[in-house]
């Protein structure tokens, strides 16, 4: 039996360039990259050196942290580079695939036969540990930790963001297992939390507690999914997981073998097809940005993820560990003369009623990245509190990392708030501060400061 949440706060921003549900090949990438920069907070020991040969799902790195915690190849092939920036730290493992498509052989396996300890064992030789992430701190969980839930938001509200169910089509018998692994991890709950309207087999999952969710994004977020069903407190620990990383994880158990494929959804009004392609993680972002259509690349921000959230990359850049959108809008290089007054030029999207966008709430717009504006004085305006859908005061927590008090942020929330839950403040507040950066300084705080 499911149970319903409704969320009233936040925002939907309907961009141009939604990806049509028509799924391609996307042509082989010849390099392939790990970025530890995708892992926060993990310093990578290297295991393989450059001009090693590497299969398939074989040891590149581990955590300094915890040699638990291990990062595999995506391909077969050679370790072509090891990019470091300053103090040598590593920026990415690139590897030159072949088309040998050799495996590391873990042996199939049946997780409702296996003990929470055997399938936590078995995910960690196997390098696919890191798809499981904790909150508070929005970093890779620790092993050693026992959570009180795990969540799972197969809803998503991002601006562009990939149909998690068209996704995950075809994929129910390796969802269901990975589930039924996942499931074991945690002596409390699995919640799996989906769309109120959709229609798919996510509604029959075993093993877990179905939420349907509706409401405008940020409902999607799995922060804010946490807060309405089991909000966390000082010295607990959550875990979550994609969708797409439970489906690895069930292949994980069919086949034996560590399968990096992805389904992204290539969106965004400066890509001339935007569409759904299958890669692998680590890809090269050109094979299929460029196959894709993107128009005008010169002047087109790329984006690894959505456009609140996502890194800017360029096409020679990788897919993201984590990513299943990429975005592409234009470059906001251009300035409009009296932009904010509604009636002059292009009709541009807004939360304040400076702009017509309230009064075409179906409408599309095309967004670039031009910030209307400057960063200014933090006032009390109460736009931030119309797009937190959380019972926390975000001015006033954000005021307390950059002040890094760590009693008055355990006071305001700071154990369930991850950057991704301040993103809409990034877009509706007029001062145009960096909330998200903030937020991931004031965790960063409470990792070294609390643990």
């Amino acid at each position: 039996m499911s149970k319903d949440i409704r969320i009233k706060k936040g925002l939907d921003i309907k961009l141009k360039g939604q990806a049509e549900k028509v799924l391609s090949d996307a042509p082989k990438s010849q390099i392939f990259a790990i970025k530890p920069t995708d892992f926060h907070a993990v310093m990578p020991k290297m295991v393989v050196k450059e001009g090693e040969s590497v299969k398939q799902g074989q040891v590149i790195f581990f955590s300094k942290y915890s040699d638990q915690v291990k990062f595999v190849s995506p391909v077969s092939g050679v370790l072509k580079e090891i990019v470091r920036g300053a103090k040598r730290r590593i920026l990415e493992v690139r590897i030159e695939a072949d088309d040998k498509n050799i495996a590391v052989e873990h042996g199939s396996k049946n997780p409702t036969e296996m003990s929470g300890e055997e399938i936590k064992n078995f995910i960690l030789e196997s390098g696919c540990w890191p798809f499981i992430k904790q909150r508070p701190y929005d970093v890779i969980a620790n092993p050693v930790d026992a959570p009180k839930a795990i969540f799972i938001s197969a809803y998503a509200t991002a601006p562009l963001a990939a149909d998690i169910e068209f996704a995950l089509n075809n994929e129910e018998e390796a969802f269901q297992t990975g589930v039924n692994a996942i499931s074991k991890l945690t002596e409390g709950k699995t919640h799996l939390s989906i769309d109120k309207t959709g229609n798919s087999f996510l509604n029959n999952i075993n093993n877990v507690e179905v939420h349907r969710v509706s409401g405008p994004h940020p409902a999607g977020n799995v922060g804010v999914q946490i807060h309405h069903i089991d909000p966390i407190n000082a010295g607990e620990r959550v875990w979550v997981i994609n969708p797409a990383d439970v489906v690895i994880i069930g292949k994980l158990f069919l086949t034996g073998t560590f399968d990096p494929s992805r389904i992204i959804a290539v969106a965004g009004s400066s890509i001339k097809n935007p569409k759904y392609y299958k890669t692998k993680i680590g890809a090269q972002i050109s094979t299929f940005v460029y196959d894709a259509g993107v128009e005008n690349p010169e002047r087109v921000r790329m984006i690894n993820g959505d456009v609140l959230t996502g890194d800017e990359v360029q096409p020679d850049n990788f897919l993201g560990f984590y990513n299943t959108t990429f975005s592409a809008i234009p470059e906001g290089n251009n300035y409009r003369m009296f932009g904010w007054v509604p009636f002059i030029g292009n009709n541009i999207h807004s939360m304040s009623r400076t702009s017509l966008a309230w009064l075409f709430k179906n409408k599309r717009f095309e967004a670039n990245t031009n910030l209307n504006g400057e960063e200014r004085a933090l006032v009390v305006t109460g736009e931030m509190e119309k797009v937190m859908p959380m019972d926390v005061f975000p001015m006033q927590l954000i005021k307390e990392c950059m002040a890094g008090n760590i009693e008055k942020m355990e006071n305001l929330g700071i154990y369930e708030v991850a950057p991704e839950d301040f993103a809409l403040i990034d877009y509706a507040c007029t001062s145009k501060i960096e909330a998200q950066a903030i937020i991931r300084e004031g965790l960063d705080i409470m990792i070294e400061e609390v643990g």
